[in-house]
């Protein structure tokens, strides 16, 4: 987990994505251009907050989310996403 400059506002949080699956259970090798795009990251930053809604989720938390959750963003060379914690489907 990168330590990262960014605080997100509000109830947003920072998520980096896991890696995608690069094999099947059965071992077959998924190509670049058939790979799901992950639904599972960790929490790296995590806003204040809203006067209405406090936060649930923390830094370090794994966490699962929609499929299309979220707006992708590159920073210092690694990728995440930053979504509305009620983009959050579960803790794991």
């Amino acid at each position: 987990m990168a330590n990262v400059t960014i605080k997100p506002l509000a109830d947003r949080v920072l998520v980096e994505p896991m890696e995608a699956e690069t094999t099947t259970a059965s071992g077959i090798i998924i190509p670049d251009t058939a790979k799901e795009k992950p639904q599972k990251g960790t929490v790296v930053a995590v806003g204040p907050g809203t006067k209405d809604e406090s936060m649930t989720v923390s830094v370090g938390d794994q966490v699962l989310y929609g499929k299309y959750a979220g707006t992708e963003l590159k920073l210092d060379g690694n990728d995440y996403l930053i979504m509305r914690e009620s983009d959050i489907l579960a803790i794991v």
